[in-house]
């Protein structure tokens, strides 16, 4: 045999390790591929457009607000309880409702109802929101954000696939409104603190003249 018709020991190596560095480049790369993939092989849009429910009507009294748990339909098997996200539901009246994040947008901290004072309270940096989820005070610069819902079959539901953030269609829906009335009650007392201004003016006049 002559030498081409023989594969030397070295020769061999080399094969073996380009094929082992080719099977290890490919148990690499299919992860990443299925994760580029996941929204396309997975239906992505098809989750983050679904509705999820979150109880009956019955579950949520007029005129109360209530914490309510639903499951992430973008979760993956490995996400575990992660994938269950809670948010707070205020049942106006009728089927009116409204349905907040419970993260404060400030920086995300979770908020707390306070049923005693009518406020949505952040513990993170003191961040207020009144219970129409508008702006009261602190650090945020706009109110909570709301998910898209709807009332069907007797049965509240939420577009729940992605978390409001500024760029959703709903972000706006209570960024620096203030809540009913409050306007009519801060010109009540800004008119209030004026005519007080004025009496104290005219009090130090006449003990002036006095």
């Amino acid at each position: 045999m002559t030498n081409e018709n023989n594969i030397s020991r070295r020769g061999l190596l080399m094969k073996l390790g380009i094929l082992f560095n080719g099977l290890v480049a490919t148990a690499l790369a299919v992860p990443v591929v299925r994760f580029l993939l996941s929204s396309v092989t997975r239906g992505g849009a098809s989750a983050y457009l679904s509705w999820v429910p979150l109880g009956r009507v019955s579950e949520f009294p007029e005129g109360e607000t209530r914490i309510a748990t639903f499951r992430n339909p973008y979760a993956t098997p490995t996400d575990g309880k992660t994938a269950d996200t809670t948010c707070w539901v205020r049942r106006i009246e009728g089927d009116q409702f409204q349905v907040f994040a419970i993260n404060c947008a400030h920086l995300g901290c979770p908020v707390r109802w306070f049923p005693q004072s009518g406020l949505f309270m952040c513990p993170c940096h003191g961040g207020a929101y009144y219970r129409d989820g508008s702006r009261a005070s602190g650090p945020p610069e706009r109110g909570l954000f709301e998910y898209p819902y709807k009332v069907q079959d007797g049965m509240v539901t939420i577009q729940a696939g992605e978390l409001p953030t500024p760029g959703s269609p709903t972000a706006s829906l209570f960024g620096n409104k203030a809540p009913r009335g409050a306007r009519n009650e801060l010109v009540s007392i800004e008119s209030k603190l004026s005519a007080s201004s004025e009496t104290n003016a005219l009090l130090r006049k006449t003990n002036t003249w006095a």
